[in-house]
């Protein structure tokens, strides 16, 4: 019997990205024992994957006597030397990699016994992610994800949809404003804009934050819209509300991440990124996104207000959405 050790240890997004490899992983090798190793938040989302034998938290009590098995291939899907280090840790008879012309650190393939051959960049990260898998002769293009939501959790999400003024018969309509990046973050004077123009007498708005500084910025908006303001959810309750959704906008984040993996239509705002390699997948969703001489720059910060989320418009963006709504009424 194969053993697997999976490294993807962040983002929250990067592992839903990373889902549809250990789904081909786990159909090739039934009886194998599959391990992923990630740090604590992430381990939520893979609380809701079948078929993980065993979730390995990063850092908490004897990880590394966890991850270690001579008998063993180890994956690293997040090519930083810290996840090829882990890798090197495993004593994995088989450690395998990226070519280090797609590592985010290149040294990270010091760690490795076997690298695969250089990608193209503009291929989508699932892709590219899916490509490791042929050093075991595995050919997937597939993008499937194994998340399975409980119906007590979903209990817990109507319910506090409900203290908010949701009812079942209106369209929830997910307004995710913030992102770990600010150059991620579309202005709140657009976001403002938009709600304007996306009013229906059977949509329910609801400004989605993750942190304080996101929820400041959705009482902002929220104080000149009236949109409502999401309560706090965990991250299995985010994703359970994201799968309810009937549309969801969003900037290059978890929730949009999450929306594509359920095939809820999407409409990505993109500055910094490319929606090539981090974008909607599905072939209804639509993508703003405007191809500058400086995009997509991968830059966390910009030294005047980002031209590239300059240039989408309210108009641009509310004009996608109500396609989007009218094509799934």
């Amino acid at each position: 019997m194969e053993n697997f050790l999976i490294i993807r240890l962040s983002s929250l997004g990067d592992i839903i990205h990373t889902l549809p490899a250990f789904s081909s992983l786990r159909r090739n090798f039934p009886e194998a024992r599959i391990s992923w190793i990630v740090e604590k938040k992430g381990k939520e989302i893979l609380g809701l994957v079948p078929g993980i034998d065993e979730v390995i938290v990063a850092r908490e009590k004897r990880w590394r006597k966890k991850i270690k098995n001579r008998n063993q291939i180890a994956l690293d899907f997040q090519g930083l030397v810290k996840s090829g280090l882990m890798a090197f840790l495993s004593s994995s008879q088989k450690r395998i990699g990226f070519h280090r012309r797609n590592l985010k650190e290149p040294l990270a393939s010091l760690f490795y016994t076997d690298r695969l051959e250089e990608l193209p960049e503009g291929i989508h990260v699932i892709s590219k992610n899916l490509k490791l898998l042929s050093k075991l002769g595995i050919k997937e293009e597939k993008f499937e994800f194994p998340l399975v939501v409980p119906n007590e959790i979903r209990e817990v999400v109507k319910e506090k949809l409900k203290k908010i003024g949701y009812r079942s018969n209106k369209k929830l309509i997910i307004y995710n404003i913030g992102a770990a990046w600010e150059t991620k973050r579309w202005f709140l004077s657009r976001w403002v804009k938009l709600l304007e123009r996306m009013k229906g007498e059977d949509f329910f708005p609801l400004l989605l934050w993750g942190d304080e500084t996101e929820k400041e910025m959705a009482l902002a908006v929220s104080e000149q819209t009236q949109a409502a303001i999401s309560p706090f959810f965990s991250v299995k309750e985010v994703l359970t509300l994201i799968k309810d959704a009937s549309l969801v906008i969003s900037g290059d984040t978890f929730a949009l991440q999450v929306a594509c993996a359920f095939s809820v239509p999407v409409v990505g705002i993109f500055g910094p990124t490319n929606p090539r390699r981090n974008g909607p997948f599905n072939s209804q969703d639509k993508v703003a996104f405007a191809a500058l001489k400086c995009a997509p720059c991968y830059k966390r910060t910009c030294s005047a207000v980002p031209k590239c989320l300059d240039a989408i418009s309210a108009e641009e963006v509310a004009k996608m959405a109500l396609e989007l709504l009218e094509k799934n009424a």
